[in-house]
């Protein structure tokens, strides 16, 4: 079986191909939206998208050596996401799905970075922290469904970062050399500032600290600053992943989403897993942020076991929740 799959939930369209053995994945192309200034505009992400989508596709096909006609179906991500860019990749998989009599395939953003981490790290029956721009969640799959333990109760980990580096001028771009803005401005900060520390349960909230941190700006020394928003922000995240491992019991823990390519978070979990006896395994930064690989091999895992949409029901949703997706492929 092959499938291939479209990313464009949010800044990047990615197009992937997988297959139903080794090495599953035969190729991972993709194109990032970088916004001059400022953040990123829905309108601007559909105009790049929509002018980048056919050399992406091309691309894949080449990597894998094959051609359209191989593919047995198409896979896309329909939510959760930005509207706009959503539609871009929802389009592309239609005309191709109608164009070439394939069957369409519905994935779920979040269940592709969760799938394509159990593929890369191999885990088995992990905790899982999926971090991204969009999404600060902790669940586990229990019943065939994945559930949450743990989540954002308002900006995510990934944004909260983002807007803040934003504002002081920092980025864009986000990423420099694999690594995030806030973590290299870090590096030359030492002193940690009272910022406010919001952990409900297993809950966290980052808008306050995102608040009072640019509040500082001009008061302290940016580097500080920085070093204190990431170092706060990361203790929540392990405060309540460590209430999730003492309530599940779990002996891994999977870190899923563009967030785990953080050194300095890794270095923490590492740290974690020491403490709590618990294997950490974070997926490989190639398939941490958004890529069409995930897509298709989440697809593949779903046609696999049957689950196709029509063309004229293929709706997006940006608000589509990981915890709304039934998973008949893993017991």
């Amino acid at each position: 079986m092959l499938v291939l799959g479209i990313e464009s939930t949010a800044h990047t369209l990615g197009v992937g191909i997988a297959k139903d053995q080794p090495p599953y994945i035969l190729a991972n192309e993709r194109d990032t939206f970088v916004p001059k200034e400022g953040g990123m505009k829905p309108g601007d992400l559909l105009k790049h998208h929509a002018e980048v989508s056919g050399t992406i596709l091309r691309r894949a096909l080449e990597k894998a050596n094959i051609s359209i006609n191989d593919i047995n179906y198409i896979a896309v991500a329909l939510g959760p996401g930005i509207g706009p860019a959503l539609r871009v990749g929802a389009t592309l998989a239609r005309a191709l799905s109608l164009k070439y009599n394939k069957k369409l395939v519905p994935v779920n953003h979040g269940i592709g970075h969760i799938e394509i981490g159990y593929l890369t790290t191999e885990a088995k029956d992990p905790l899982i922290l999926y971090l991204s721009g969009g999404n600060t969640i902790i669940t586990t799959f229990y019943k065939g469904r994945f559930r949450i333990f743990g989540e954002t109760l308002d900006i995510a980990l990934g944004n909260m970062m983002d807007v803040f580096v934003r504002e002081v001028n920092l980025a864009p771009p986000y990423i420099i050399n694999g690594k995030h803005a806030i973590d290299i401005c870090s590096e030359k900060g030492s002193k940690l500032l009272k910022l406010p520390y919001v952990v409900k349960g297993q809950d966290m909230s980052f808008s306050g600290l995102l608040t009072a941190a640019l509040r500082l700006v001009g008061k302290e020394k940016l580097e500080d600053i920085c070093y204190s928003i990431r170092e706060i922000a990361f203790d929540m995240l392990l405060e309540a992943t460590e209430r999730a491992l003492a309530l599940t019991s779990k002996k891994e823990l999977m870190i899923v989403g563009g967030v785990a390519a953080s050194v300095s978070l890794r270095k923490k979990l590492e740290e974690l897993g020491k403490e709590w006896d618990v294997q950490i395994k974070i997926v490989p930064p190639e398939f941490a942020g958004d890529n069409g690989a995930m897509i298709a091999y989440a697809g593949m895992l779903a046609a696999s076991k049957g689950v196709f949409i029509d063309v004229d029901k293929s709706y997006i949703r940006p608000r589509w929740r990981v915890d709304e997706v039934d998973i008949p492929w893993r017991n």
